[in-house]
Order: structure tokens, then C-alpha cells, then sequence
């Protein structure tokens, strides 16, 4: 893990470097002065010599100067190498995350994955701070304070060693201790940003049904969860204070007391025993500030494992040697093709069919029949379980993946726009797309009309989720997007279910119009989307139940027949209204 994360340092290592030597140059200093003020006090104060006092005065001046300087490089140099990186680690897992298939992402929860990437991440940030520039700074106070302490008088300086010791073992308890509270603490953070997402994006339909007080008390309840792991993380934690006081305190006490026998049978010179106690100070300090890196570090370790667990997440989906660049025609081809999440639950079974490039294609199916996931195997968004898919007459398999989806595009279900202008939004399917290309593309998907009629046209902004616009508006520009890409294969996946059924025949007859050439799939609910279409698959229950025409489909297949005896009793109620 830690090899993993000091890889991300990159380009901050001179940075990383240098903090630690800055922070040496700044403990020497520190170290010198008490030194230099035992001189002043045994050599000059107590000898009466003036010139001696000004003289190591000076030198201590310079000395605390330069310790002021030391310290302020230091502490540049640590915050540029600890936020450079916490950005290497962001960019990371970020760029990781956009090569994850659909299979990585069904792992992690939306909320998880942004908890990693700002509260884990800020927590590393702040233990790497606090290890390059105080705990290379306590450790190394520590040591030359003790061999400074054991050169003054080394039985007395044994009082320190002993609180080491006595520091060490309880630090140790606390650590192991307090570390499975907080993997505990940042998976509960998961959950209440979940339910802060889920509130947020859903805020609509919350007002609608009237459910604020229940979505609240949700939110109370992941708070409280959350509050209660923090607080028997603390009451281990808060410890920590109470040990390091009672162990300044003796120390200082048996220092005092030892210090002034010492003093009077003459082992001991006044000036030493006050270094002593500037030495005690600064090794009291730097247990202090070691116990407090300590519980930063033991926080920060369970965000470490969180985001490396992110960084090593492999895409279970990649390019095979010498991947194909090109698709040929969008011909598709299922072999025996059977789909799963896990080997126990199979969604598709033995699908085999095969469908022209240029053909139309319409999928009926019930709710969980796996028309989704059907579709979802061409662009390999998932891969096949048993059998193969072909696209072009070659399997999917042996495309570069990046090559095959932009051969491949799909309107999703649950259409998606960006916040930004219209342009920018359809530019998704195809960047370099001129304003002639964008103008025609809306033409074919039926979306210029509503365009034209906003104030800023095609500059129009585009809110969050595109809640400023239509469900049906939403989706005829999602469909504008994917046409702009001029794929082989064209997947809707019930694209056009928030429009009526006059825009719908619309853009059915655009599509003949204007990419005659292109695989069309369309998933519909209504049989008036996909009764034109060259062929029409029946799904039922993850199986092919029929691939035939509308016209013998209505003959041969119940469950389509049903379907549209069903569709159109409901129209012929309507038409008599």
C-alpha cells in the first residue's frame, strides 16, 4: 500500500525531499540555543564577564533567525509537495475510474467513490504533511534533545528514557485500537453521502410526495450512526492528552527535585539543570506532536486502503494483442450467448440470433426481460459469459474498445446531459461537429423545433441533469448526440418513451431517411415504436421467445400478440373519448 502511494509523489519529490533537510537545519538551530543560554549562564552571567554574554548572545540571535528560516522553507516546501499529492492521487483514481467497465462500477456506490476522492484524500494529504514536516521534525528534536540531555548529565536524562518507553507501549495500544472504529467511521460516510445524493437528485420527487420529514429522519439516522463510531473513536483517542501531561509532569517534577540534589552536592551546574529543563520542553513537545501524527496516521490509514483499493481496481474489460481498429459494417451476430452478473443468476440464455447491417430492429420485452442488458453486450459494456458476440463479423472481443463504441452508439434509459450549452452537450457525440452538423443532427432526432423557440437557441444552458428542460426534450437531444457520432449501430434503449407518438413515427422516418445504412436497435414499451421495423425480437425471462416480422409475430407469438391486442384497446378507448 505504501509503495503504491509513494508512487503518486511523481513530480513533488524534490519538494518532498527538502522539507525534511529544512526541517534538520531548523531542530539544529533549536538545539544550539539552550546550549548557547547554559554558556551565558554558568560562563558569563555567573562569572561577570559581559563581553562573553553579548558575544553568545549574538550567536543565539543568528541561531534563532536562522531556525525561523529553516522552519518557514519547511513549511512551503510540505504544503506544495502535500497538496501536489493529494492532486496525483485525485487525477489517479479519477482517470482509473473513467477505463472501470460497468462490472467495476457496479462495486462501488456513487457516494463511496466521492468520499475517497475528497475526504480520504484530504485525510492522506494531511498525514503526509504532518509525517514530512513535523514527524521528521519530532523524532529528530527527540533524539538530539536526548543527546544533548545525556552529554549534560547522563543519569539524570535516564527520567526521559523511562517516559519514552511508558509513551511508546500506550501510543501503541491506542493505534491498534482506534483503527478498525474509523474503517468502520468512512464506510458510514458513505452512507450519509449517499443519502445526501439520493435526497439532492430526487429533491422533485421528495416535495411531490410530500416525504421531507422521512428523508430527514434518514439523514438524522445515517448522523447519528456516524456520531456514535466518531465518539468511541475519540474517547480512546482523547487518552492521548491526558498521558502526555501526567508524563510532562513527572518528568519535570523528578527533574527538579533530582536537579537540586544534584546542584547542591556541586554534580551539577545551575545552568545545566536550566538547558535540562529547555531540553525537557523540547522533548515533551515532540512526544506530543509524534502521539498526534500517530492519530492522524491511524485516521488517514483507513483512507489509504480506501483509495488504493480504488487504484488498484483493474478494468475486468481490455484490449487483447494487436486489437482491430476498424469495424467493418454493423452486422451483429449472438452465438449461443449466455449473461450473468454472477454464474448463479443468468439473465440471458442461450441467445442466438443474427441481424443485418442496415436493419431496423425492434425489442419488446416485460419489465426484467433483460432488454437492457441485451444491448449493453454489443458496445462490450459488459462481457459475455458463455459464446461470443461479432460485430462487423468479428467478435467484439478482438476491437480495441475505444474503436468499437464509437461505432456503437447508444441512448441510454436514463438519458443524461451535462451542465453547459446546448452545444456543448451534443459536441459529446462528435467534438469537432460543425454548427451545420449540430443543426442537422437536431432536424433528424426532431429537437430543432423546441431549439428554436428558446431565447439563446443552440447556446441555451443546459442545467444540472438537464433539469431546465423536458423529459421528451431531454431525449430527442440524447438522440441528436449519438447521431452526431455517424455510428454502424444505433442502440435506443427506450429512448423515445417521453415523447408522443407523432414525434416518435418522426424520427423513425428520419432514421430510414438518413442513415439507411446503419443498424438501428430500438427497445420500446409501445408497439407503435417498433411495428415498422424489419424484424422485431420478443424477450421473455432473459430468452429469445421470437425473431420475426410484426405481421407474423401478431400470427404466431401470444406474447406480442397480447401485447399489441392490449395497445390497441387501450387506443380504440381513447379514439371513442
Amino acid at each position: 500500500m505504501i509503495k503504491k502511494l509513494v508512487s503518486y509523489i511523481k513530480e513533488f519529490k524534490k519538494a518532498t525531499i527538502v522539507t525534511p533537510i529544512f526541517v534538520i537545519g531548523e531542530v539544529a538551530m533549536e538545539v544550539i540555543i539552550p546550549l548557547l543560554m547554559s554558556k551565558i549562564i554558568d560562563n558569563g552571567v555567573g562569572k561577570g564577564n559581559i563581553q562573553y554574554v553579548c558575544i553568545v548572545g549574538a550567536i543565539m540571535i543568528i541561531a534563532a533567525f536562522a531556525s525561523l528560516s529553516f522552519g518557514a522553507l519547511a513549511g512551503k516546501y510540505a504544503a506544495k509537495a502535500s497538496a501536489g499529492f493529494a492532486r496525483n492521487l485525485r487525477k489517479g483514481m479519477y482517470y482509473n475510474i473513467q477505463d472501470f467497465s460497468f462490472s467495476n462500477i457496479d462495486k462501488y456506490s456513487t457516494a463511496g467513490l466521492i468520499t475517497r476522492l475528497t475526504t480520504d484524500v484530504t485525510n492522506v494529504q494531511n498525514a503526509f504533511q504532518m509525517i514530512i514536516r513535523m514527524f521528521a521534525r519530532a523524532p529528530i528534536m527527540l533524539i538530539s534533545a536526548m543527546a544533548m540531555c545525556f552529554y549534560i548529565n547522563s543519569k539524570l536524562s535516564l527520567v526521559f528514557l523511562g517516559a519514552i518507553i511508558f509513551l511508546g507501549i500506550f501510543l501503541y495500544f491506542i493505534m491498534t485500537t482506534v483503527h478498525p472504529y474509523f474503517k468502520r467511521v468512512f464506510k458510514k460516510y458513505d452512507e450519509l453521502n449517499a443519502s445526501v445524493q439520493e435526497n439532492l437528485t430526487a429533491i422533485r420527487a421528495v416535495k411531490a410526495y410530500v416525504r421531507e420529514e422521512h428523508e430527514v429522519d434518514k439523514f438524522h439516522s445515517a448522523s447519528d450512526i456516524l456520531y456514535k463510531y466518531f465518539v468511541k473513536a475519540e474517547k480512546i483517542i482523547i487518552l492521548n492528552a491526558p498521558l502526555m501531561q501526567f508524563t510532562v509532569y513527572t518528568c519535570i517534577l523528578l527533574l527538579s527535585w533530582l536537579g537540586a540534589k544534584m546542584i547542591v552536592t556541586k554534580s551539577m551546574t545551575t545552568g545545566q539543570l536550566m538547558s535540562l529543563f529547555t531540553y525537557t520542553t523540547n522533548i515533551m513537545i515532540s512526544l506530543m506532536v509524534i502521539s498526534m501524527v500517530f492519530v492522524m496516521v491511524i485516521m488517514a490509514k483507513s483512507s489509504a486502503e480506501r483509495i488504493v483499493e480504488v487504484l488498484d481496481e483493474k478494468s475486468t474489460l481490455s484490449n487483447g494483442e494487436d486489437p482491430i481498429y476498424e469495424v467493418k459494417d454493423g452486422s451483429i451476430c449472438f452465438n449461443n450467448v449466455d449473461f450473468g452478473y454472477s454464474k448463479d443468476n443468468m439473465l440471458l440464455r442461450n441467445v442466438d440470433i443474427k441481424i443485418n447491417s442496415g436493419e431496423t430492429i425492434g425489442i419488446i420485452g416485460g419489465t426484467g426481460s433483460a432488454k437492457s442488458t441485451f444491448v449493453q453486450l454489443i458496445p462490450r459494456l459488459y462481457d459475455v459469459t458463455n459464446g461470443s458476440i461479432k460485430v462487423g463479423g468479428l467478435d467484439v472481443r478482438k476491437y480495441d474498445i475505444e474503436t468499437l463504441r464509437n461505432e456503437v452508439s447508444m441512448v441510454l434509459q436514463k438519458n443524461v446531459l451535462f451542465s453547459g450549452s446546448i452545444k456543448e452537450n451534443l459536441r459529446w457525440g462528435n467534438k469537432n461537429a460543425s454548427d451545420e452538423e449540430l443543426v442537422e443532427a437536431c432536424r433528424q432526432a426532431q429537437a430543432e423545433e423546441f431549439i428554436e423557440t428558446l431565447p439563446n437557441k443552440y447556446d441555451t444552458f443546459i442545467e444540472e441533469g438537464g433539469n431546465n428542460v423536458s423529459g421528451g426534450q431531454k431525449q430527442r437531444l440524447c438522440i441528436a448526440r449519438a447521431l452526431l457520432k455517424k455510428p454502424k449501430i444505433l442502440i435506443l434503449d427506450d429512448s423515445t418513451s417521453a415523447v408522443d407518438t407523432k414525434t416518435d413515427a418522426l424520427i423513425r422516418k428520419a432514421f430510414k431517411q438518413t442513415i439507411p445504412d446503419t443498424t438501428k436497435l430500438i427497445i420500446a414499451q409501445r408497439i407503435s415504436s417498433v411495428e415498422d421495423a424489419d424484424r422485431i425480437i420478443v424477450l421473455n425471462d432473459g430468452k429469445i421467445d421470437a425473431f420475426d416480422t410484426h405481421e407474423n409475430l401478431i400470427k404466431t407469438n401470444n406474447i406480442y400478440r397480447e401485447v399489441y391486442e392490449s395497445q390497441m384497446k387501450g387506443y380504440d378507448s381513447d379514439e371513442e373519448k
